[in-house]
């Protein structure tokens, strides 16, 4: 049950905003009670963060006003910072810092020290404290937003800006934070957050859905959900032949595209990998889960010739990961949340430098850029600058470039992390189009309903295999309703320390 507040905490009235020829808020107006859990959802290129920077009072609007706690963000900067924290879309941290180094540098920036607000954060940081002296760069993801989370709320902020702070972050750690922000809540913190989880978005009190820079409508969660249930909750992915992955080791070995056995990477005493093995047949799609720190981006790695593996063999495309993984690299695909295109170039120049890096002759190449530009109805954005696209857009675009030289497997590492429902849709049906055309698809994905989608799923806890098999048969096993289910089950079973 929603509750309803007397005092409004936040009040927008009309604010505009825009950049060049992109709009990107227009007329924008909302209220946020004290206290209240506020959510603001809407697809790629929304105006979400460009709202966020201008309540923190890091971007000028060009009309219409806002007010924090009674105070201007625009006439009254200094108090505005001294009452809200933020956490940003992207990492906020120095990555070459010490947990402890973020913690203090951010004190310092608000004139105040650890030790004076200690019991403000207590509860978050007694959480990593413990690695206080490791880099933030070698923290898994949980911990990263644990400890931003930390330097947000060091100066006691009465206004909380999060913008969508579990991204990247598996569904367990996901619940922690969310669990820590409710009791944040509890001390009577106003909460304003976006999120393109559903189950978080469903935590809000209310939520303002924005769409081209404009609120489409404010509401409770469901009431939100189901107004535009079209974005939110798209009808199901009908996928027509599809791999028969019922029993893959079963399958003749000249139909495995990706073969392991006991595969091992050790960093020291350390073993992020321990004794895995699976294999993956040509044109399924392989679906490689676990919690942060579970070991399998270093799998990943050693699967794409990033690095070798320490014990074990492995093969993929028929290529030794040990020997021969400069081929490897030749023959596959790679697609990664964090890199994956040049922002700096256009999307045409894009697709023709990355033909060529896999070696493409250059008439194949300028008939299928063509070609894709027209299969993505980008042909009117074949000269625009990557980082002018919405992050939906860029992310269709990365995966086709991945594939654009029919490579036998092609390696996806979160592809779709901080997408919207319906957008994530549309890039799951350029994956099954992909795996229709004997296009293995090794993906790895926090999304359990993603999960689903795949026709077999490994789940790694602590560097190992702890399950193998299809979505219907793992559930099964673990007599658990669904994958999101499924995977929390086990990977609470980890005891090693994350990280």
């Amino acid at each position: 049950m929603t509750r309803h507040y007397n005092e409004a905490m936040i009040e927008i009235r009309n604010i505009s905003k825009h950049y060049d020829r992109v709009q990107a808020l227009r007329d924008v107006s909302l209220s946020v009670g004290r206290g209240e859990v506020f959510g603001i959802i809407g697809p790629d290129g929304a105006g979400k963060t460009s709202m966020y920077r201008i309540l923190c009072s890091l971007l000028l609007p060009d009309s219409g006003s806002a007010t924090i706690g009674g105070f201007d963000v625009v006439n009254q900067m200094t108090e505005i910072r001294r009452r809200v924290g933020y956490m940003p879309g992207r990492f906020s941290l120095y990555q070459d810092l010490t947990v402890e180094e973020n913690l203090n540098f951010f004190a310092t920036l608000f004139g105040t020290t650890v030790a004076e607000n200690y019991d403000s954060i207590k509860a978050i940081y007694s959480q990593i404290e413990r690695f206080k002296n490791r880099k933030a760069g070698a923290l898994s993801g949980g911990m990263k937003q644990k400890l931003a989370l930390c330097c947000a709320l060091v100066h006691k902020p009465s206004v909380l800006f999060l913008d969508e702070p579990t991204t990247g972050v598996d569904p367990v750690s996901r619940k922690e934070l969310w669990e820590l922000l409710l009791q944040l809540n509890e001390r009577d913190i106003t909460i304003v957050a976006s999120t393109p989880y559903i189950d978080e978005v469903r935590l809000c009190e209310r939520v303002a859905f924005l769409s081209e820079g404009e609120v489409k409508g404010v509401g409770t969660a469901d009431e939100i959900l189901n107004e535009f249930r079209d974005v939110f909750n798209p009808p199901a992915i009908e996928r027509v032949g599809g791999a028969d992955a019922g029993e893959a080791d079963s399958e003749p070995d000249s139909d495995n595209v990706i073969e392991v056995e006991h595969l091992v990477k050790a960093f020291g005493a350390f073993h992020a990998v321990e004794d895995i093995s699976f294999k993956v047949k040509k044109g399924e799609i392989f679906g490689f889960l676990g919690a942060n720190g579970a070991g399998k981006t270093t799998a990943m790695h050693m699967l794409t010739g990033l690095s070798q593996p320490s014990g074990g063999t492995g093969r993929v495309v028929g290529y030794d990961i040990s020997t021969e993984y400069e081929k490897i690299k030749q023959h596959i695909g790679y697609m990664s949340q964090k890199f994956s295109l040049y922002e700096d170039l256009t999307v045409a120049e894009n697709i023709r430098l990355f033909a060529g890096i896999y070696g493409m002759r250059d008439d194949d190449i300028e008939r299928k850029t063509d070609e894709l530009l027209n299969q993505l109805r980008f042909s009117d954005h074949a000269n625009t600058l990557v980082k002018s696209l919405p992050l939906g857009w860029k992310q269709k675009l990365a995966f086709s470039v991945s594939i654009f030289h029919e490579p036998g497997v092609v390696f996806l590492d979160e592809p779709t992390g901080g997408v919207d429902p319906a957008t994530r849709r549309q890039f799951w049906e350029l994956i099954y189009d992909a795996s229709s055309r004997g296009i293995t698809v090794f993906v790895t994905t926090h999304y359990m309903d993603e999960a689903e989608y795949c026709d077999r799923i490994s789940i790694m806890v602590d560097g190992k295999i702890k399950a193998i098999g299809t979505p219907d048969a793992l559930k099964q096993e673990f007599k658990q309703p669904d994958m999101e289910h499924v995977f929390t089950y086990l990977a609470r079973q980890a005891t090693r320390s994350e990280g």
